[in-house]
């Protein structure tokens, strides 16, 4: 894995987790009986998305060393996933 390749699994698994964390703890204006009008009852009243982008984070860092560590050891190589022998060598 190269310095690209590294960004990038870092930012698609950031984004993975971001929306997996959205949705955790949220107080909808329904929930809390103060609809803005021109919005929808399902509407976040407070989203915390400081506190969310910060976890989110956190969580990718770790994640992204686990899988950077797999890879670059070569437990895990593209010839073990290749399943319908394409990559011949």
């Amino acid at each position: 894995m190269n310095l690209t390749g590294g960004i990038i699994l870092f930012a698609v698994l950031w984004f993975l987790v971001f929306f997996v964390v959205l949705p955790i703890r949220l107080k909808t204006q329904g929930d809390v009986d103060q609809i803005v009008p021109g919005t929808q009852a399902g509407a976040p009243h407070e989203a915390h998305l400081g506190a969310k982008v910060k976890i989110t984070t956190a969580v990718t860092v770790v994640l992204w060393a686990v899988l950077a560590t797999v890879l670059l050891s070569g437990v895990i190589t593209l010839e073990d996933i290749d399943f319908f022998n394409r990559l011949r060598r």
